[in-house]
């Protein structure tokens, strides 16, 4: 079951709002289980998964990275096993990748640095 996305600035500052319940070294999550009026109305209906991802460009120069960034949470997030439960999720980026470490803008390296750790961090959130 595929998560919906979050589109709003509204939905996203809602997530914003709350404590990320999980981190790793360059992602956090925030959860929100929808059930006041306002959050209700915002992520309709409020029994399905909602998945967000926030990549700014201050963590991630290049568009091209961000993207990559971006397409691997919703990868990630819909292959989960279980699938997310109810409720809206945000995977925020943190904090860098060393360019050092991954100098091009979109490598297989990187790809799987952001996808193990990316598992990492909804297994953290789940517990």
């Amino acid at each position: 079951m595929h998560a919906r996305h979050l589109r709003t600035r509204a939905q996203f500052q809602a997530l914003l709002g709350t404590p990320a319940v999980a981190r790793t070294a360059h992602f956090a999550l925030h959860r929100l289980r929808p059930h006041a009026d306002g959050d209700a109305a915002l992520f309709a209906p409020a029994d399905a998964a909602w998945l967000g991802a926030m990549a700014p460009k201050r963590w991630a120069r290049r568009a091209v990275t961000r993207n990559a960034i971006r397409r691997q949470i919703y990868a990630v997030g819909d292959a989960l096993t279980p699938p997310l439960g109810a409720g809206a999720h945000l995977v925020r980026l943190r904090s860098a990748f060393a360019p050092a470490q991954f100098p091009s803008a979109r490598s297989d390296a990187l790809r799987r640095a952001v996808r193990a750790e990316l598992q990492q961090l909804f297994a953290r959130g789940r517990a």
